[in-house]
C-alpha cells in the first residue's frame, strides 16, 4: 500500500551477508536497536515458523517485541510479524515507553535482497501507516538501525 512503510538501502555487502545480519541473534544485537539504545534480550528460531523474542532498553523504559517468521527465502526474502509482548513473551496492547492508539497491535515486517556487483538493494516493507511511523519515531529509527548495520556490522564481515 501507498501508505505504509517503504524503505530502500542499497548497502556495500553481498546479500549472503546482508541476510545472515538479519537472520543471527549475534549480529542482530549489534545493530537491530536505535543508537542510544540496545537490543539487551534476543532469542531466534531463525525458520518459518520459528519465533523471536527482544528487548530494545530505551532510556524511557524496556519495549518488549515478538515475532513469528512467516516466509524466508535464503539471502533473498524475510518475512515476519512484530507486536508489543511482555517479558514472557505474551502479547499486549501497549509498551512501557508507549503506544501511539493508530499503531496497530501487529505489523507484518517483508525484507527484500537483490545482489548486484557485489551490493544489496534491500528493501523494508511494513504493514504500518508510514505518517503514524513518522510520529511515533518507529520509521526514523529503521534509517538509523540501517545506518548502524551499514557503519558496524557489515564492515567487519566484509574485511
Amino acid at each position: 500500500m501507498n501508505n505504509e512503510i517503504n524503505i530502500t538501502r542499497i548497502l556495500n555487502a553481498p546479500p549472503e551477508l546482508v541476510f545472515a545480519a538479519w537472520s543471527k541473534a549475534d549480529m542482530l544485537k549489534q545493530w537491530y536497536a536505535p543508537p542510544g539504545c540496545d537490543l539487551s534480550f534476543c532469542t531466534v528460531d531463525f525458520r518459518e515458523g520459528g519465533a523471536f523474542h527482544h528487548c530494545v532498553s530505551t532510556p524511557m523504559g524496556d519495549c518488549w517485541c515478538k515475532g513469528v517468521y512467516k516466509e524466508i527465502v535464503v539471502n533473498q526474502k524475510i518475512v515476519f510479524t512484530i507486536g508489543f509482548s511482555d517479558e514472557t513473551g505474551n502479547a499486549v496492547a501497549d509498551s512501557p515507553v508507549g503506544k501511539d492508539p493508530e499503531w496497530p497491535m501487529e505489523t507484518t515486517v517483508s525484507i527484500t535482497f537483490t545482489g548486484k556487483d557485489g551490493k544489496t538493494t534491500m528493501h523494508l516493507h511494513q504493514t504500518a501507516d508510514v505518517e503514524v511511523a513518522k510520529r511515533t519515531g518507529a520509521y526514523q529509527s529503521w534509517l538509523l538501525m540501517f545506518d548502524l548495520l551499514e557503519k558496524t556490522v557489515l564492515p567487519s564481515v566484509t574485511n
